[in-house]
C-alpha cells in the first residue's frame, strides 16, 4: 500500500474519508443510500477534495501559536502591564526602606548587590536580610488584599 500524502498542506486522507463517511450518514438519514454506491462515492470524494481545495486557498496558516508565551498577544501585555502597575503600587505602599530596596531590585538597569547598597547606603551585608524582611511584607500586604478583594480606592 503507498504511503498516504496529504491532499494539500494541513490536509490528510483521513480526514477525507471521514467527510465523505459524514457525508453518507447524513445522505442515509434523507434520501437512503446510493443507488449507484461506486458512482456516489467518486462524486463524494471529489466534491469532498475540491472543497478542501477552495478552503485551503482561502485561509492562510497561523504564523504562531495564538497561546505561544514567546509571543504574547495583546491582552497578555495588558495583564503583564496590570500585573506590574499592581506590584509596583504595593511596593510602594511598603515601610520603612523597602520601597526603595524591592524598587531597587526591580530596576530594569538589574543593579549589583553593590550598586545598591551604595544608592542607599546600607552595607552590602544587610541587604539580603532587609530584602528578605521586605518581601515577607510584600506577600502580607498582597495576600491581604486578595483576601479582602483588592484595595478599596
Amino acid at each position: 500500500m503507498a504511503p498516504a500524502l496529504p491532499l494539500h498542506p494541513g490536509g490528510e486522507p483521513a480526514d477525507l474519508e471521514q467527510a465523505v463517511w459524514l457525508r453518507l450518514l447524513e445522505r442515509l438519514d434523507t434520501d437512503g443510500p446510493p443507488p449507484d454506491p461506486g458512482g456516489w462515492l467518486r462524486r463524494a470524494v471529489r466534491a469532498e477534495a475540491r472543497r478542501r481545495r477552495r478552503t485551503a486557498r482561502r485561509e492562510a496558516p497561523l504564523g504562531t501559536d495564538p497561546a505561544d508565551p514567546a509571543d504574547p498577544g495583546p491582552e497578555r501585555l495588558a495583564l503583564n502591564a496590570a500585573r506590574g502597575r499592581a506590584l509596583r503600587d504595593a511596593v510602594r505602599r511598603l515601610p520603612g526602606r523597602c520601597p526603595r530596596l524591592l524598587e531597587a531590585l526591580l530596576s530594569p538597569q538589574d543593579p549589583t548587590y553593590r550598586e545598591i547598597a551604595g544608592a542607599l547606603a546600607m552595607s552590602q551585608g544587610s541587604l539580603g536580610p532587609e530584602r528578605s524582611r521586605c518581601l515577607g511584607c510584600l506577600r502580607r500586604l498582597l495576600a491581604a488584599e486578595v483576601a479582602g478583594g483588592g484595595r478599596g480606592g
